[in-house]
């Protein structure tokens, strides 16, 4: 007898396509279409803001001469507002309380502030050196100047009353 044949066929037989394949494959294209007009509205937008700096950076690119007007502009404002922190009332009023102690007998002739050190160049004149001595001793004891202190002091030769020409430092204090 003789055995029956054996068919033997190693390859597997073609799948047909199904519905749900097509279906897999649709979906499949449309994310994958969906994912390029993504891509490409976000380069669109990327080329837009690119544009926008690079217009941002050219405009603010400053002409050496605004530069130079600025620092200008800057140092006034600093000088201006270490004028405006003078406490210009307290010592003036002080300078003038020590005047009328002298009875009027020392002249005030220059006040100059030095805004870094906080201190002040008092320039003045007496009839003599007692007097000088009384109105520093005056400002020694004021509330808004500190360590007042004789600098120079020379007799006038060239006048005929002979009057003591002094100057004198003191540092101010802050208001508050």
């Amino acid at each position: 007898m003789s055995a029956p044949s054996l068919l033997l066929d190693f390859a597997a037989p073609r799948v047909r396509t199904t519905l749900t394949g097509m279906v897999l494959l649709v979906v499949g294209l449309s994310a994958v279409a969906l994912a390029c007009l993504e891509y490409r509205a976000v380069s669109m937008k990327r080329a837009g803001l690119e544009m926008k700096l690079a217009d941002a950076v050219r405009r603010s690119s400053r002409n050496p001469a605004d530069a130079v007007d600025a620092q200008r502009q800057s140092d006034e404002a600093t000088s201006i507002t270490r004028e405006l922190g003078t406490p210009w009332t307290s010592v003036l009023a002080e300078l003038e309380a020590a005047s009328h102690a002298s009875e009027g007998k020392v002249s005030l002739l220059a006040v100059e502030p030095d805004h870094e050190k906080h201190r002040i160049l008092i320039k003045a004149e007496s009839k003599d050196l007692s007097l000088a001595l009384a109105y520093l001793k005056r400002l020694q004891d004021s509330h808004s100047l500190r360590y007042p202190m004789l600098d120079s002091h020379e007799v006038v030769a060239d006048d005929k009353d002979h009057p003591v020409r002094f100057a004198m430092t003191a540092d101010w204090l802050e208001s508050p």
